[in-house]
């Protein structure tokens, strides 16, 4: 066969194949038209799974009578015009292939209205199209999708049943309805209205829409961020560490309103909660990242679902960051003073110090700091509470009855079983795992120690030589002062060999060869490695867990009162260094319940 020119209606069901997958790929390209329209209320209707029907209603802009057809041809578009508007979109859409494509594989009828328009106009895609006919319409765009892949009854087949198809639109439907709030959706499926938006404009109504598409307990286990910095914005729900799943299926990330899939996001979102998420466990989040258009490529895949960073390393570093920050802040206390890095840390081997063998659970591990609440029995450290009898105690009591000075973890009151203390705040019962709290506390104060005595190289006795691609050697001279920077000295001796002369003093015993390894596969798939933090927090998380408060300790409520204050002072305390909760709030009217009172 010699080559020849396809018919047009051929390229279009060939680009169908890449744009339209099933129904809800469908729903997904005809409601980015609405919101680019400008539309701020949309009524979607659905019929067997989107399989017999789809309509799409808005109240945007419209259609002229004349680009009627236009809008149905390839390549035809009202967002960009030059070079310049395409480095730059702001708009969801932008390629002109949409409605050509759904056209060739479905009965399309396209009706529109401008808002300073006499009459509204509609146009059926079929066959030869015909001029548009006059109709009644209210202002804005309506687009009907009838028998999906009747024409290509190959695609029909791969389409799953009514309610599996139904699924895959109501999920996109919850995406889209959570990257513009101040949009109305109605949605109805078999003429049954299955879900109802109004656009919300205030905090309170965002909240609402949140915990009506995600369910309130994704937004009673969260907590809204926001942090500006470089030209970059990061805003959202950020779902607690104990607020986790066992699947990847509810997390909402947004680049400029569009909802994509990253890898560089993704890592950076996995590196923030890695230290305080359990393993095998996936966090829960709500995110929107602004910036530049002319920083993000999207025009990179068909379903312009992935995007491409011109920087990529800093925003990366900088959704790190921000989310680790907020989830370090998000403490009981809320951090009103800032954390203190005490003195009676045990000393870190690799820094001229003891081993790990010399931390034991004395009173050299306890430090109180003061929170200023005003609480009444605020020590200087555990050391001093474990010297003497508890003073305060009817002072405590006190405030306790009046409700005076209460801070965000409350009073101790007694110890359950050597594991457990039991507090009382203002809104009820606190029960905390000592073992595991002061687990954390432990390890914050490691960290931070560490983080102030830099990291100490120890050179090898043995250099070890390492056969790598080139393309890894190349990156390994290129990054050989951040390497030095992470306590690694290493030097190219050949065109695909390294040699590694030191690793951190902290990681003696560690394989330098796999630890290089990684980290140079961290740095070639997201410009960064964080791979020798990650070896060396665990180490000191080790070394936190066996110098931490062990179990059947009993402990004075001076004592228990100083850990709880230390608590709420320390980042990250709401879970030990293994990813469990430390703390769980019973309130009154939890207590109540499981009473009956009131019933």
């Amino acid at each position: 066969m010699r080559i020849h020119a396809l018919p047009s209606q051929l390229i279009n069901q060939i680009a169908a194949g890449e744009v339209v997958e099933r129904p809800a790929s469908v729903v997904k390209e005809l409601l980015e038209n609405s919101l680019d329209a400008g539309a701020d209320r949309i009524e979607i209707d659905i019929e067997q799974g989107g399989i017999r029907l789809i309509r799409i209603r808005d109240n945007g802009s419209g259609i002229h009578k004349d680009d009627l057809a236009l809008a149905l041809s390839r390549h035809a578009t009202s967002k960009v015009s030059s070079l310049q508007d395409l480095e730059q979109v702001s708009s969801l859409g932008f390629r002109g292939e949409a409605l050509p494509s759904i056209s060739s594989v479905s009965r399309l009828t396209i009706s529109s209205r401008q808002k300073d328009a006499d009459a509204g106009w509609s146009l059926e895609a079929v066959g030869d199209m015909s001029d548009p006919a006059p109709i009644a319409h209210p202002g804005g765009t309506s687009i009907e999708v009838r028998d999906l892949f009747y024409n290509t009854p190959a695609r029909r087949k791969f389409l799953k049943t009514e309610r599996t198809e139904f699924s895959h639109i109501d999920t996109l439907l919850k995406r889209l309805a959570l990257s513009r709030f101040d949009v109305g959706f109605v949605v109805r499926h078999n003429q049954r209205e299955v879900l109802s938006l109004s656009a919300a404009h205030t905090s309170a109504e965002r909240d609402a829409r949140v915990a009506k598409v995600l369910g309130s307990s994704f937004l009673e286990n969260s907590f809204f961020m926001q942090m500006e910095a470089a030209g970059l914005r990061l805003s959202g729900w950020v779902g607690r560490p104990t607020f986790n799943r066992s699947q990847a299926d509810m997390q909402y990330f947004y680049v400029n309103g569009r909802m994509v899939r990253d890898k560089v996001i993704t890592h950076a979102v996995r590196m923030a909660y890695q230290d305080v998420l359990f393993h095998g466990r996936h966090p829960a989040y709500l995110l929107f990242l602004e910036l530049d258009p002319r920083l993000v490529d999207v025009n990179v895949h068909p379903a312009k679902s992935e995007v491409r960073f011109r920087e990529s390393r800093q925003v990366h570093d900088f959704i790190f960051r921000t989310l680790q920050r907020a989830l370090a802040e998000d403490a009981p206390g809320g951090n009103e003073t800032e954390p203190v890095a005490p003195d009676t840390t045990p000393p870190l081997p690799g820094n001229n110090t003891a081993s790990a063998t010399d931390v034991d659970s004395s009173t050299q591990l306890f430090q109180h700091r003061p929170l200023n609440l005003g609480v009444s029995e605020q020590r200087s450290g555990y050391s001093r509470a474990f010297q003497a009898p508890p003073k305060d105690t009817e002072e405590i009591r006190q405030d306790l009855e009046h409700g005076s000075g209460m801070p965000p973890l409350g009073f101790a009151l007694a110890q359950l079983q050597g594991i457990y203390i039991l507090a009382q705040n203002a809104n009820g019962l606190i029960l905390v795992d000592m073992h595991a709290a002061h687990e954390r506390i432990v390890y914050e104060r490691f960290k931070q120690r560490f983080e102030g005595e830099g990291i100490t190289s120890q050179p090898l006795l043995v250099p070890t030589s390492v056969a790598v691609s080139e393309g890894e050697a190349d990156l390994a001279e290129e990054s050989a002062s951040l390497l030095v920077e992470l306590g690694m000295e290493v030097d190219r001796i050949d065109r695909e060999k390294l040699l590694i002369r030191s690793i951190p003093a902290i990681l003696q015993g560690a394989d330098p060869e796999q630890l290089l390894r990684d980290m140079l596969a961290d740095m070639s798939e997201h410009g960064s490695s964080e791979r020798i933090r990650h070896e060396i927090n665990a180490v000191l998380a080790g070394m936190a867990c066996h110098g931490s408060v062990r179990a059947n300790r009993k402990l004075t409520l001076d004592e228990m009162n100083g850990l709880l204050r230390d608590m709420e002072q320390t980042e990250r305390s709401g879970q030990c260094n293994h990813g469990r909760p430390t703390w769980v709030q019973l309130s009154m009217e939890q207590l109540d319940k499981l009473f009956l009172r009131g019933q």
